[in-house]
């Protein structure tokens, strides 16, 4: 009997697939650097990577599978950053319009969810941000709103936090919807999926190891860390593949 394979990685068939897409792009547009330490990391390489990527999705995922995921995570992506900053901002002044009134800074922090939220909002945690976005939307009454306002914050800056709540949610949704989307995945996909993942491994070990000084750099090349933004729950979930 036929030994049944299993696959390599934690994530779903998308979520690695998607990571290796990203991770070659990363690879492309650092290939100066690369591409002087192994000389076997040509462009007909990367390119036949990506080729292996596009494929294995179409023909085992659906077409687009992964350019769908990957737009979807943009999204979510783009909107965690600007909520970030904002709220960010936001904290900022409280902290320097109530620093006389230190009770009255606490307060308004632990109302508006800081308290509890913030710290694994800064680490990147998704449902972390929604559930301080929900909280920061439900407290901030408009008496609330107003005394902060007179103290300087903007109007526009509530305004902009508090119209981030529905719009992140329905964002995160959509991009577990994408996350979910697949076909029954038979033993020739998994085969294809291993390999795959097994060559981009490959080439993330080597390349944060090639850029050990340079830890942004060095994240790009991460599947924890790439994959950690198609994950909602936290950027330190187990769910993700093993470290590059």
């Amino acid at each position: 009997m036929a030994v049944k394979s299993t696959r390599k990685y934690k994530l779903k068939d998308v979520e690695m697939l998607t990571s290796a897409a990203t991770i070659i792009d990363n690879a492309i547009a650092n290939k100066t650097v690369l591409q002087s330490k192994r000389s076997t990391w040509t462009d007909a390489f990367f390119n036949d990577l990506k080729s292996q990527i596009e494929s294995a999705t179409e023909n085992f995922l659906g077409k687009d599978a992964a350019k769908e995921m990957r737009e979807a995570t943009q999204i979510v992506v783009s909107l965690q950053a600007k909520a970030q900053n904002d709220l960010s901002e936001f904290k900022t002044q409280i902290a320097q319009d109530f620093k006389k009134t230190p009770a009255k800074k606490d307060e308004i922090l632990n109302t508006l969810g800081f308290a509890a939220h913030y710290k694994k909002v800064k680490t990147g945690d998704q449902e972390a941000l929604v559930q301080l976005l929900y909280q920061f939307k439900t407290n901030i009454v408009p008496a609330l709103s107003t005394e902060i306002v007179e103290k300087g914050i903007a109007q526009a800056t509530i305004d902009a936090i508090v119209g981030y709540a529905n719009t992140l949610k329905q964002a995160n949704i959509t991009q577990e919807g994408k996350k979910g989307t697949r076909k029954e995945t038979t033993e020739e996909a998994i085969v294809a999926f291993n390999n795959i993942y097994d060559q981009v491994i490959s080439v993330a070990t080597i390349a944060r190891n090639l850029y050990k000084t340079e830890k942004t750099k060095q994240d790009l090349f991460s599947f924890s860390k790439v994959s950690a933004t198609m994950n909602s729950k936290s950027t330190t979930s187990s769910t993700t593949a093993k470290k590059a």
